[in-house]
Parts: C-alpha cells; structure tokens; sequence
C-alpha cells in the first residue's frame, strides 16, 4: 500500500536491533485518517469474506482493529488481554505471547464469551516480524472451535521468518508493508 510506505518512509524511524518505530501516527500518536485508510484496505482485502468477530491483541492492535470492523457489517472488535483483572472470570481461552518489542512473554486471555465456535474470525494486528503474537491469536480462535478466515497485518518484517512460517502452515496473511530490509544506515526497502 503506496500512502503507508510513504507514511513509513517520512516518519518512522528505524532503531537498533530490528525495530521499526511508528508511534507518531500509528501506535502511541494515533493518525485516524490513515487508519481508516488501513481499515478500508482490510475489508477490501478480505470482501467477500463473512466476518462475524475482528480479534487483535492488546494494545496497538486495538485501534486499526476497530477501524477495520468499520467496514463489516455489525462487526465487534474483541481483544485478548495482556493481564487477567478483576472483572474477568476463568473461563477463558489462554495462550502466551513472546513480545520482541518488549523482550517478554505475555499469558494472553479471552473469555469464552466473546469466541465461539460459529465464529468467522479475521486477525488484526500493527506488526508481523516474528510470528509470536499471530501464532497466540491463532491458538486462541483454534481453542474456541471458530474459524480462521485470515489475518490483516500493517506492517511485515519481510527479513524475519514469522510470515513465511505462518503462510507455510496455510494461513492467508495480507500485509499492507512488507520491509525487506532495514537499517539506520540504509533505511527502508519495501518488497515491490
């Protein structure tokens, strides 16, 4: 998608150790005029598709999520959460999530309420490198019964295996941005 890799291109900022930082217009300050952009692109991706449930993973996912579910109809956004609290039971579907960004493992939740087996579910979420967060989200629909339609990713790490380990397990993957390669000396290059 041209008007996100431009976007990436003029404001993201590439630090040591692979990481790619966008939290001027997507994950910390949120531009909500892209997103919606970003969101319309999902549901253009994935027409068709009878989506009943957007599920992404706290917190960045949240928001492109919610701008996606703009685009079907009568959609809920469902998150999994990064920490059991108070006014959430046991009855919930688990999984644990490495987190690359934060170099931490995360037991992700969602109750059972909110996936159910005559779910269609389509993943969201900002990024894709290693895999870790997709392969939870997948664990938690596959525990519910539901069924995988896809997943939408904003921005792929093209260079890092987790897309072609999941693509290979037979899971459809749109990506907005795949980087080839990154790095403060030499930038961005996006696959074409």
């Amino acid at each position: 998608m041209e008007l996100l890799e431009e976007r990436i291109r003029k404001d993201g900022k590439v630090l040591p150790g692979n990481i790619l930082k966008v939290s001027s217009f997507i994950n910390h300050q949120i531009d909500v005029e892209l997103l919606d952009k970003l969101g319309e692109e999902f549901a253009r991706r994935y027409a068709g598709q009878k989506v009943t449930k957007i599920l992404t993973i706290e917190a960045s996912g949240i928001a492109v999520a919610c701008a996606t579910a703009r685009y079907f109809n009568k959609c809920p956004v469902v998150f999994a959460k990064k920490s059991s609290t108070s006014n959430i039971t046991d009855d919930c579907y688990r999984t644990s999530v490495y987190s690359y960004t934060h170099s931490k493992n995360y037991n992700v939740i969602v109750a059972k309420q909110y996936l159910a087996k005559t779910d269609n579910v389509l993943l969201i979420d900002d990024f894709l490198a290693n895999g870790s967060a997709l392969s939870g989200l997948t664990d938690l629909v596959s525990q519910s019964g539901a069924t995988l339609i896809g997943a939408g990713i904003i921005i792929e790490k093209g260079f890092q295996e987790g897309g072609e380990i999941l693509r290979k397990k037979g899971y459809r993957i749109e990506s907005l941005a795949i980087i080839d390669s990154m790095s403060t000396e030499n930038g961005i290059k996006f696959r074409s």
